[in-house]
């Protein structure tokens, strides 16, 4: 059985670490680098630094708020948010990030992700996929969830990693923000059609959230902001909880 990992979500944008609710209504929770800092000692496994409103402001990733977040750690930094060439790629790994985001990017030119496995290797290349439930599938969309797009996301997945994606993360946008726990559906197909790791993101709410995304799925990871960064929880009380019913934390 791997190690499960425990990450907080830095979601930024004008510097500044927001929340909100399946995309919408976003309020301002902290500065970047006092809560990775915070997060790295509570015992995260990771952080990730979403610039989120980059690619529809078309505008570039905040790359001097990234190299202030990623000074002070020693955990692994993923950013991603506006990365639209290898370049885009090339310039937030030098800023401090160990793996790069890519989205809307993804979308428009696939072979994008080839081309930066093949350059930085696929442990930095990471494809993040906001579906939307649509019948009784999931559609992909793009531009921080605001264009719909005609792929679906297990097949999706399944094409990333096909074209070098080390990782792939999934965000539900229907649970997002809601803290009434992950898609379970939605992982659970994606985990399942990837052999690369998945980490979960959307809708948690608590310890017992990310407990049932590992027991029901095969997500590698869990991805988790409101819960933190409101002081609900710790990333420490998470990897108690999860420790005291048997899943496999650091």
């Amino acid at each position: 059985m791997l190690t499960k990992r425990i990450i907080p979500c830095l979601d930024v944008t004008e510097g500044r670490v927001v929340k909100g609710v399946k995309f919408q209504n976003l309020e301002g929770v902290g500065y970047p680098p006092d809560l990775a800092m915070e997060y790295e000692r509570q015992g995260a496994d990771e952080i990730v630094f979403l610039d989120i409103t980059a690619t529809s402001d078309a505008r570039k990733t905040l790359l001097e708020v990234v190299e202030r977040t990623a000074e002070g750690l020693f955990v692994p930094l993923t950013v991603g948010g506006g990365i639209r060439t290898k370049e885009d790629m090339r310039l937030a790994l030098n800023a401090g990030a160990d793996k790069v985001s890519v989205n809307t990017a993804a979308v428009h030119d696939p072979v994008l992700i080839t081309a930066c496995a093949e350059d930085f290797g696929s442990q930095c290349v990471v494809v993040a996929i906001d579906a939307k439930r649509e019948g009784r599938g999931w559609k992909v969309y793009t531009h921080g969830g605001r264009q719909r797009t005609e792929h679906d996301a297990a097949d999706w997945a399944y094409e990333m990693q096909d074209r070098g994606a080390g990782e792939i993360l999934l965000t539900s946008m229907d649970a997002d923000g809601t803290t009434k726990g992950y898609d379970i559906k939605l992982t659970q197909l994606v985990a399942d059609s990837v052999d690369i790791p998945v980490i979960a993101s959307g809708g948690c709410g608590g310890p017992e959230h990310i407990y049932q995304v590992f027991e029901q799925t095969n997500a590698s990871a869990a991805l988790a902001a409101s819960i933190f960064h409101y002081g609900t929880y710790t990333v420490g009380d998470v990897k108690r909880y999860l420790a005291d019913r048997g899943v496999l934390v650091r």
